[in-house]
């Protein structure tokens, strides 16, 4: 059997293939064009945690854990040509697609921006079908992260799928309408739509993984000592989700900033819960792949942003981080207060348990991120928009040792 793993070079993509080759004597084939590295540069941050090449993380896989099943391509999947190729050689038996330009504020910053994020995200995902449909290779199982931002902010309970529509006697189900609030999150509700498309025309079996918010620093392949195995560890505005970026300020001495009120929740999972589900789809083809488009909420709590920051400031006061939640005018368009229902029974069948929760999600992110002070503290002028940066007076922030 053969594996192949689209950005595997990401914060998901690394961790899960660490996790795949170790459950599994298939070849796991990984697959990159470092582009996360360029985009997070580009906007003038960088990782929090110092992010080695590919060849050294493949070493330190097969030195610190004994993996010998992983091998690396470089190259971009919006090049047909590349993809063909990369199909027809290595003909892979499940393919997990976690590539994307990911930043939904980065997709908004300019046009330029939006049309990049766009071409990417769609051409990748469209050029992995085709080529698996031209390459006669329909049976393989087709795993993507897309995303719960894909249903936007209903006032109503969010199925785990498709909705019910009903006209006197007649039911059937159809597509969750895509009410999804960026040009990035619109690259996925547009990939679900291609995918169930693919699916319906090319009988490909798929799985819409729609992964939550993702926190935390570690998984069980990547605890440890050995450095060159950690995932990477964004904390900019662009790129760092909302709980990191929230500790990454506490690590500065910064002020927890939440926009408006901070009463709507949101979904959220932790690293080593989504790097499980997407394993065990990714293994479950050694029993029999879908034979169906399959959506799972890829979430196991949804929590309020307020809720998170007074979480993460109590957190941070056990590494002696003393800082304190601060409310800004939203620099957003959203409610406030909205309070998201999502439906998830599918994903949690999928992994069991919930291994991990929001509270030591956040612990593993201050253990991680108290060795690496300097470099936030470098880089804390990403943590906000300029149109709240110059908001921050500077006895807003408070010394840390």
């Amino acid at each position: 059997m053969t594996v192949l793993l689209t950005g595997a070079d990401g914060y998901i993509g690394w961790p899960t293939a660490l996790r795949i080759a170790d459950r599994s004597d298939d070849r796991i084939i990984l697959v990159d064009n470092f582009g996360r590295r360029g985009w997070v540069d580009e906007i003038g941050s960088t990782s929090a945690v110092p992010v080695c090449s590919m060849d050294e993380r493949l070493g330190a896989a097969k030195s610190a854990l004994g993996l010998h099943n992983l091998s690396f391509v470089e190259g971009d999947l919006t090049e047909k040509a590349f993809v063909d190729n990369l199909l027809a050689v290595h003909q892979p038996d499940t393919v997990v697609h976690a590539a994307a330009q990911p930043s939904a504020p980065y997709s908004q910053i300019n046009g330029e921006c939006a049309n990049y994020t766009q071409h990417n995200n769609l051409q990748a995902t469209r050029n992995l079908l085709w080529g698996l449909e031209e390459n006669d290779l329909t049976d393989a199982h087709f795993i993507e992260t897309t995303t719960t931002g894909v249903y936007g902010a209903p006032e109503f309970p969010i199925p785990e799928g498709g909705a019910v529509m009903e006209n006197g006697k007649e039911r059937d189900e159809v597509p969750f309408p895509a009410m999804a609030g960026s040009w990035y999150h619109l690259t996925k509700s547009h990939d679900a739509a291609n995918m169930r498309l693919a699916h319906k025309q090319f009988d490909i079996p798929i799985s819409d993984v729609r992964t939550s918010i993702v926190y935390g620093t570690e998984t069980e392949e990547t605890r440890g000592e050995n450095y060159r195995l950690k995932t990477r560890f964004d904390f900019d505005y662009y790129f760092g989700t909302v709980s990191h970026r929230f500790a990454a300020q506490a690590v500065a001495g910064y002020p927890v900033t939440v926009y408006g009120k901070g009463e709507q929740r949101k979904p959220f999972i932790s690293l080593e819960d989504a790097v499980e589900g997407l394993a065990r789809l990714a293994l479950s083809d050694h029993a029999a792949p879908p034979d169906d488009y399959v959506v799972y909420n890829q979430v196991t709590r949804p929590i309020s942003i307020v809720e998170a920051a007074n979480t993460i400031v109590d957190v941070a006061a056990e590494f002696d981080y003393n800082v304190a939640v601060e409310h800004f005018e939203n620099p957003r368009d959203e409610d406030e207060t909205h309070k998201m229902e999502m439906e998830n029974s599918r994903y949690m069948d999928l992994i069991g348990n919930q291994t991990q929760f929001f509270e030591g999600g956040v612990r593993d992110i201050f253990e991680t991120l108290s060795q690496y002070k300097e470099t936030i503290s470098s880089h804390e002028d990403r943590f906000l928009p300029s149109v709240l940066e110059e908001r921050i007076e500077p006895e807003s922030k408070v010394a840390v040792n």
